[in-house]
């Protein structure tokens, strides 16, 4: 959990304000612009058929109205990052990313 936590603390430095939020329920009211992240895999490395290395892999959404945010190139130049895609609901522009942290 201190793992998360650390990037928690990342997300909130990189974007100024403690909008970031892990895995919202939906009943969570979003101030934006804002950050979600949730793990969504972990890559497990085997030696002797056994499990000696697993590393955490985060999606990473910046959501922002402004389309020119650069919130998403702060997050781009994260170690260990790709994008995923890009695209806009409700005139929010949202970027996705993973990140290995």
């Amino acid at each position: 959990m201190a793992q998360r936590l650390d990037l928690q603390a990342l997300l909130i430095d990189l974007l100024g304000s403690g909008n970031v939020y892990f895995q919202p329920p939906a009943s969570v009211a979003m101030k934006y612009p804002c950050i979600v992240y949730n793990r969504d895999h972990i890559d497990i490395s085997h030696a002797d058929n056994e499990p000696f290395k697993h590393q955490k892999r985060y999606q990473i959404t910046v959501i922002d109205p402004d389309p020119d945010s650069d919130i998403p190139d702060k997050v781009a130049n994260l170690p260990r990052v790709a994008f995923n895609r890009s695209f806009t609901t409700d005139n929010l522009h949202h970027d996705v990313f993973t990140l290995f942290f």
